[in-house]
């Protein structure tokens, strides 16, 4: 069984200056301090069109659920637009969803998201966990919702908010916990 856990960040937001990239960095620095492995995977890096049924699968989104799939753990970190996630996350889930759902049957899944304002982004975090329940994945309960982003991070880029900072720690022991007990189980069979 291996002890090193391997967890992909995904950010539902491609804007330079984000605080959603800014959470995402943060949470990175938090899952490497539990001693896991931390990787952004950019969804800029894999360009999909508008999902409809009757285009052609685009190899990025073969290359995106392969990519996935090697993976213990997924971190979705997203900005709440207009009481949901942003197009670009949806846009990435129907896409990869029609091609297989590996990446979503293998890692452990987590949620996070952060808003200039108080309420943290918990109505798309809410969305989020239904779709990818929906489509099979393993989502952890703790999600971590930050709101008032400008005081939410310390000058050298780490989540201090509280209760933010301490649902990270939540968050990624969860993930941890549980990918080492789908690793044991599978050991053992």
């Amino acid at each position: 069984m291996s002890t090193n856990v391997k967890i992909a960040f995904l950010c539902g937001s491609l804007r330079d200056g984000s605080i959603n990239r800014q959470l995402e960095s943060a949470l990175m620095m938090r899952a490497e301090e539990h001693g896991a492995t931390a990787e952004r995977v950019d969804l800029g890096e894999y360009e999909m069109p508008l999902y409809h049924g009757d285009l052609e699968l685009p190899e990025t989104t073969k290359a995106l659920v392969k990519h996935l799939a090697t993976f213990d753990g997924v971190v979705v970190v997203s900005p709440e637009y207009n009481g949901s996630l942003p197009p670009l996350l949806k846009n990435v889930i129907d896409w990869t969803s029609t091609f297989d759902r590996a990446h979503f049957f293998g890692p452990v899944w987590g949620i996070a998201s952060c808003t200039p304002g108080p309420m943290s982004g918990i109505m798309c975090m809410r969305q989020i966990q239904y779709i990818l329940t929906r489509l099979g994945a393993e989502v952890i309960p703790v999600q971590v919702g930050c709101g008032n982003a400008g005081s939410a991070f310390s000058e050298h880029g780490a989540l201090v908010a509280q209760p933010s900072s301490d649902l990270a720690d939540n968050l990624f022991n969860a993930i941890i916990r549980r990918t080492r007990e789908k690793a044991a189980l599978a050991d053992s069979q």
